[in-house]
């Protein structure tokens, strides 16, 4: 397995999460693609998704594996330890570079020598007190890729993220509409972004992941816009099942493939904009109001305009309707 282990001892736990001494041991899994990522935002019919959310969700496959090798060290050692998968306040990525897995890089993720910049994370705290492994030192140098690529500006400075800016934290968490100064800039990905990732010069030591439940799902891989957009919330729970993509919800989907549709220059797209437009999500309509006003002709629009704009009873987009 494409599992690398090392550890940081320290006397106490960080954030109070366990008293006393003790160690937090580090773990990393390659989850290298088997392509460059950037590819699909050639295919403006199509959605471009995250290559960590192409495949089954990481969190219970690391915990799992966490978990196994957790109930190895206590019972060898008689201690108990508790084991993290982004569930608790530990600052992963710092406490991944004490332990020697890599450096925080200028895009702020974690950035290995042997595997690039495709690794989930994984900690143990553990009562047992380990040797410390020697801590990773910065080898970015001067080299500014991972920022002048990222479409939205969102690195201020070198090792700043401003996550408003951040299209994978606007098409993930963002609950609301997408701003919009960022929604021509988004393209067609509909789930993250790995602009500041795929650039990574370490990447050329990286390797494909072999953790088949991480391989990408061939319907992820390139999927139509068109068929995504008529998701409703059945079919999109059922296809995405046991993917991280299932934690987002079915509207802030659908919201970010109709942004996409609406970066496509494609007319024949329209109808399936225009379905959304009675959808029962004001989230999805709203982002419908703006794929319909990036596609359609000017008369067209205005006539449809007309037709629905008044009937409109959210606020939210009744405001896209008059800003469009």
């Amino acid at each position: 397995m494409a599992w690398m282990e090392t550890h940081a001892s320290r006397r106490e736990h960080p954030n109070a999460l366990w008293d006393g001494a003790g160690s937090v041991v580090m773990f990393g899994l390659n989850y290298g693609p088997d392509c460059d990522p950037r590819e699909i935002l050639k295919e403006k019919m199509h959605g471009a998704i995250s290559v960590y959310a192409q495949g089954d969700d990481y969190h219970e496959l690391i915990k799992g594996k966490l978990k196994r090798l957790g109930q190895w060290l206590a019972h060898r050692t008689r201690e108990d330890l508790k084991v993290f998968v982004d569930t608790a306040p530990l600052m992963e990525k710092p406490l991944a570079q004490a332990a020697g897995l890599g450096w925080q890089g200028k895009h702020t993720n974690l950035v290995s020598r042997e595997r690039g910049s495709w690794l989930f994370l994984g900690a143990m705290l553990t009562k047992v007190l380990l040797p410390a492994d020697q801590r990773e030192i910065d080898h970015c140098g001067s080299c500014r890729a991972c920022l002048d690529v990222c479409p939205t500006n969102a690195f201020p400075a070198p090792y700043q993220l401003d996550a408003r800016r951040c299209i994978s934290y606007l098409t993930i968490e963002h609950k609301g509409p997408i701003p919009r100064e960022f929604r021509k800039a988004i393209g067609n990905r509909i789930y993250g972004c790995d602009d500041c990732l795929a650039v990574c010069p370490w990447n050329k030591f990286a390797s494909e992941s072999r953790e088949q439940k991480l391989a990408a799902r061939e319907e992820n891989r390139v999927p139509s816009l068109a068929e995504l957009s008529a998701l409703d919330d059945a079919a999109f729970r059922f296809r995405f099942s046991k993917s991280p993509i299932k934690r987002s919800g079915r509207e802030r989907f659908v919201r970010n493939v109709l942004i996409a549709i609406g970066n496509s220059a494609a007319p024949s797209l329209v109808p399936d904009v225009i379905a959304r437009l009675d959808d029962a999500s004001p989230l999805v309509r709203g982002a419908a109001v703006w794929a319909a006003s990036q596609l359609m002709h000017a008369e067209e629009f205005a006539a449809l305009k007309r037709k629905k704009a008044s009937a409109e009873t959210d606020a939210s987009v009744s405001e896209e309707w008059a800003s469009a």
